[in-house]
């Protein structure tokens, strides 16, 4: 996310705190935390996607294939 958009949150985040927010500022807050939670979970499923369990025998398996493992295991 632009640094702009950062400063903006936080920048909204404040004034809600002290002397609080237009309808229009709402609005926006509302719209810029949407973007950022939607990067953010984007950027941590990448993360768990490339995330590798290690066994203590040494063997390794990826976060998505032991995921698919368990599924198969509930049903």
């Amino acid at each position: 996310m632009e640094k702009k958009k950062l400063d903006r949150i936080n920048e909204l985040a404040r004034k809600s705190k002290t002397v609080g927010l237009t309808d229009t500022e709402k609005s926006e807050q509302k719209v810029l935390r949407t973007e950022y939670l939607a990067e953010f979970r984007a950027s941590f499923t990448g993360i768990l996607d490339h995330t590798v369990i290690q066994y203590p025998d040494g063997s390794k398996q990826s976060l998505p294939e032991f995921r698919e493992a368990h599924k198969k295991e509930k049903n």
